[in-house]
């Protein structure tokens, strides 16, 4: 049986328009970390380079697992990043992407064994020109409470969205964790025009 999260973990990726509030589970991810701009080459070269590990990863469990597992493959997650800032973009005034501190990543279902990543980034550096496969880490998130909304459209348009999720916390008496947040972009920007972007904004909250 094949996993698919659009299916299995609809609520978590089918987001509406309007804002919610739901428990995510613990998760597990291939990510790198960047600072600066990301219309930059520096991230589209991270983003160039776990697409191929998650692949790789993805074909490795295929390639090995048992007959006795509940799934046999999956579909490779959407890419996904956490948001913030260096020290000195916390202490200006207005925003500066140059001044972004992100780690950008594409998670891994939690039924591929541990011991399989690092030796299939190895052959996938083997096999591919990826020099920053080095720098992949193995990241994984607690079991957090979070707020989220389906964000259409720009990115530079997202500060709307985040006011309807902001509205939403502060009525069921929550406070944001911290300014960290989590952006999963289910649209490719490479074919998808700026106006029908889809993205999950996401942020902790207690």
């Amino acid at each position: 049986m094949k996993y698919e999260w659009r299916k299995q973990e609809k609520d978590f990726y089918s987001t509406k328009k309007q804002p919610v509030i739901l428990t995510i589970p613990r998760q597990k991810f291939i990510s790198l970390h960047g600072v600066g701009d990301p219309n930059g080459i520096d991230f589209s070269k991270k983003v160039q380079t776990l697409y191929p590990a998650a692949y790789g990863i993805k074909g490795a469990y295929k390639n090995n697992v048992g007959g006795d597992v509940e799934y046999n493959d999956y579909v490779v997650f959407p890419l996904e990043g956490v948001w913030s800032l260096t020290e000195k973009g916390r202490q200006l005034d207005h925003l500066e992407k140059s001044e972004f501190s992100y780690d950008i990543m594409i998670r891994v279902p939690d039924f591929v064994p541990d011991e399989l990543i690092q030796p299939t980034l190895e052959d996938v550096k083997a096999k591919k020109n990826l020099p920053m496969i080095d720098e992949i880490e193995i990241k994984e998130y607690p079991e957090m409470e979070v707020a989220q909304i389906l964000h259409v459209g720009k990115y530079d348009d997202e500060p709307a969205s985040f006011k309807k999720i902001d509205e939403l916390v502060s009525a069921n008496d929550k406070q944001r964790s911290s300014k960290i947040h989590r952006e999963i972009y289910l649209s490719d920007a490479r074919r998808v025009a700026p106006d029908n972007l889809k993205t999950i904004l996401r942020y902790q909250i207690k």
